[in-house]
């Protein structure tokens, strides 16, 4: 989405549909748009910005993806309005960061392969889905452990797909095997916290809440009661960049380390994730490969995505230039 002021600035945004995680359909997310969000924010001031996001996120609830759209544009012009690029007023931390690599579910030989052409492209760190089938898993992160090395990071995304205590079976015998992995993603149901704490308490291997964690309270919840060792920040959930950094402020003073994360998204999307990765020190791991899995890329500016290595853009707010071939509705 593109969002134009008065004085010929342009900033943009950024939704896919997610239906399965956020329940925002294509659909919901344009009239959540039209009806609610563009109503709040059309004729007010950028420079307003406090009143400006707070009118925004409480105009509809839920809908956080249509709301992380108009979040990401309204920060790409509020930047552009001080000309400084969006992650210096975040803090600056660092201008490069480094994101792993999905090796999706499949049979473990498929897997392998996978495996092999991630360390061929430079990658040394796969995130490896898994809880399609549990008796399977096990065998899956063997084939891929052998294929990728021992010097490999890999840390793994069940997706909900398991109980508590089948959790605690499956990671502990993962480690007894010596698979080695750095943490596991969302082993249990997102509502069930007791469980994520069940797991959190009883495997040897780390766990990042990552459905659990939708809202800044949400993560206060998961970190007072000690449910998870990390937790997973993604703009699609959270709403953008204004509740994803109540997030990474919630977690500095728990001492809580977080990943930046990010659904089935292309570049303007997942560039506003990579301000905030590269403003916050608190964010110490990163998944954002969606737009080297895109086969085309029709964004000019924002952050340079060569393979695992991610350059944030110095250029004013989040550095978009334009979007080639749009199409635009009524």
């Amino acid at each position: 989405m593109e969002v134009h002021t008065d004085t010929g600035a342009v900033g943009y945004g950024e939704a896919p549909p997610t239906g399965v995680i956020t329940g925002d359909t294509t659909g919901a997310i344009i009239g959540a748009l039209k009806d609610h969000i563009i109503k709040t924010v059309v004729g007010r001031d950028v420079d307003e910005f406090e009143d400006l996001m707070t009118a925004m996120n409480g105009c509809i609830v839920k809908n956080t993806s249509a709301k992380a759209a108009m979040d990401m544009a309204l920060w790409d012009l509020y930047g552009q309005l001080y000309r400084i690029p969006v992650y210096k007023l975040m803090g600056g931390a660092r201008k490069k960061i480094v994101t792993d690599i999905t090796i999706s579910v499949n049979d473990p030989e498929e897997m392998a392969r996978d495996a092999v052409n991630a360390v061929e492209r430079g990658y040394d760190c796969l995130k490896v889905k898994v809880g399609a089938n549990p008796e399977l898993d096990v065998a899956r992160l063997a084939a891929v452990r052998k294929a990728a090395g021992d010097g490999m990071c890999i840390r793994i995304d069940a997706n909900q797909a398991w109980s508590p205590k089948q959790a605690v079976k499956l990671l502990n015998q993962m480690q007894e095997k010596g698979l080695d992995i750095e943490f596991v993603e969302q082993p249990v149901k997102a509502h069930d916290f007791e469980g994520l704490k069940y797991v959190t308490e009883r495997s040897y291997v780390p766990v990042l809440a990552d459905e659990s964690v939708f809202s800044p309270e949400d993560a206060v919840k998961i970190m007072q009661m000690g449910a998870a060792d990390l937790v997973n920040i993604k703009l699609m959930k959270c709403g953008g960049l204004w509740n994803a950094l109540k997030i990474a402020s919630a977690a500095e003073v728990y001492g809580v380390e977080c990943m930046i994360g990010c659904m089935l998204e292309a570049k303007v999307s997942v560039n506003a994730a990579v301000h905030l990765a590269c403003g916050k020190k608190i964010i110490t791991r990163v998944d954002l490969d969606g737009p080297v899995l895109c086969s085309e890329d029709p964004i000019d500016g924002g952050a340079v995505f060569n393979e695992k290595e991610i350059t944030v853009s110095d250029d004013p707010g989040l550095g978009i230039k334009g979007i080639r071939g749009l199409s635009y509705l009524d």
